[in-house]
């Protein structure tokens, strides 16, 4: 299934400020900071991927909702790839 690209540009926002944070925290571990300080940098960017990834599950719901002829995957599909985030 092909999501709409301007629905998307909300989820690549998330995606790229997480990205933005990782190289945040190799510079952390790179000038020695404390545990703690990384490690609750890698939960932030970890929640911040899964919310990205139910966003796109969430659209991709949404489009088959709207147009159940127009798409491929089957509700069991998109159940499948939402567990795979869970």
């Amino acid at each position: 299934m092909e999501l709409d690209p301007t629905e998307m540009d909300a989820i690549l926002k998330r995606l790229k400020r997480a990205q933005g944070q990782i190289g945040g925290i190799i510079k952390m571990i790179e000038d020695g900071r404390e545990c703690q300080d990384i490690v609750t940098q890698m939960a932030a960017v970890s929640k911040a991927i899964d919310r990205a990834g139910f966003a796109v599950i969430a659209l991709g719901l949404r489009q088959c909702i709207a147009d159940p002829e127009g798409h491929q995957m089957d509700v069991a599909s998109m159940e499948k790839l939402f567990l795979s985030l869970a």
